[in-house]
């Protein structure tokens, strides 16, 4: 079988740890040493990843998001995956690759090219299939501080309000004199850490008490999102550099859910999914109590994915109505997009400046999740993968100037 170092480790390469090669979840039982289950807390290992993520639904308790009873909304194609595949380009460690094999070398399940609303590129890899919903991951941010965002706008919320002012059970905590914009930027001084390869980090309690990985027998810790909220102390001034906390999404939807009266699954549903003619269903993983991870749980098929890219591409218009006011994606560019202006913020309602040749902005999870929005190119890119390692800095040296060479050959 094929092996690739990474981070000093050694891993499968994208061809061999195919979970259809491995035979994971094969069979009736599948036997035991190829079997992927929530209570051995390996399911987000490698390669065992390569198979959860495109079954999160089989493994955690989930809220369905709804797509609604009309006909799914129709994307026309226009192939030019020979062209595509073919593209030659440079990575950042001066190796030269081909588009198509690049794919594999990021242990990619999933990528998708809309150029002008039409799919000019679509291919699927390992467990995923064009009509199962993949783990989002941080993307959620993303759908969550649009809707934050969109209520902002309509004057249900308002961003200089203080999280307190919404929710009085956070009173003592870090987020009792942050405000709202501060949340939906994550430009909060929190006693919080969030590096996935440190064992000790925030973000391991943070997922512990979510449900999102299993508990030890003897654990004691808080039991649900909103009760390990509660124990987050301040550090430092708030609105001052981004700090990137998924805490503060988990917040923020919180107070979305407490002024609107309905959950964010129900949220999505009625914004996004019903009106945006989703082909499938989406879902979203909970904790005990029922609460979403609003931070990084939801699971939505590819195409459905780029149906909510492209919306933010056409500034919030689909169908002949404006499902999202235009001035949350002209805030969200004016904030990002380092191609129009040097003092872009780089984060903005919980979207990143995407890279300067490129411009726009994009949406990003861990283990290489993508979803780039391209204005000024008319371009929208989805990307699902499994890569072993959580942080961009394994991939990132090869997606980053695949997407750049992407760009231009779609711009010549």
């Amino acid at each position: 079988m094929g092996s690739i170092e990474l981070g000093g480790q050694l891993f499968l390469d994208g061809r061999a740890s195919d979970p259809r090669e491995l035979g994971l979840m094969n069979g009736a039982p599948s036997v035991a040493e190829k079997c992927v289950t929530y209570e051995s807390d390996t399911f987000l290992d490698f390669p065992q990843i390569r198979w959860s993520l495109s079954h999160m639904r089989e493994l955690r308790p989930t809220l369905n998001v709804r797509r609604g009873g009309s006909v799914s909304s129709p994307l026309e194609y226009e192939d030019m995956s020979e062209t595509i595949d073919a593209l030659t380009f440079t990575d950042m460690n001066g190796r030269v690759r081909t588009f198509a094999d690049a794919l594999f070398d990021t242990y990619t399940d999933g990528f998708l090219v809309l150029r002008r609303g039409r799919i000019i590129y679509e291919r699927y890899f390992g467990a995923l299939q064009r009509h199962l919903p993949h783990a989002c991951h941080s993307i959620t941010k993303s759908y969550a501080g649009t809707l934050a965002a969109s209520f902002v706008h309509e004057g249900v919320l308002d961003d200089q309000n203080t999280i307190l002012s919404y929710l009085p059970e956070l009173r003592g905590t870090a987020w009792e004199d942050a405000t709202l914009r501060q949340v939906m930027d994550m430009r909060t001084g929190l006693n919080y850490s969030e590096e996935y390869s440190d064992s000790d980090a925030s973000v391991w309690k943070y997922a512990r008490a979510s449900g999102w990985r299993p508990r030890s027998g003897n654990y004691d810790g808080p039991k649900t999102i909103y009760d390990y909220l509660k124990t987050i102390t301040k550090n430092g001034a708030h609105g001052k550099a981004l700090a990137y906390k998924t805490v503060n999404t988990e917040v923020m939807t919180w107070v979305l859910e407490r002024v609107t009266g309905r959950a964010f699954a129900d949220l999505l549903h009625e914004r996004l999914w019903a009106p945006l003619g989703c082909e499938e269903d989406g879902y979203i993983l909970t904790d005990a109590a029922g609460t979403a991870i609003a931070g990084a749980g939801l699971s939505a098929t590819l195409r459905d994915m780029a149906r909510f890219g492209e919306l933010m591409r056409r500034e919030g218009a689909w169908g002949g109505k404006q499902l999202i006011p235009a001035s949350v994606v002209q805030d969200v560019q004016q904030h990002t997009d380092l191609t129009r202006s040097v003092n872009a913020d780089e984060y903005r309602s919980m979207w990143w400046g995407a890279p300067k040749e490129m411009g726009g902005f994009l949406a990003a999870g861990i283990h290489g999740q993508r979803l780039y929005v391209l204005p000024d190119h008319e371009l929208l890119i989805a990307r699902f993968a499994s890569h072993p390692i959580a942080s961009a800095s394994a991939s990132e040296p090869i997606i980053a100037p695949q997407m750049v060479a992407l760009t231009r050959l779609l711009r010549e």
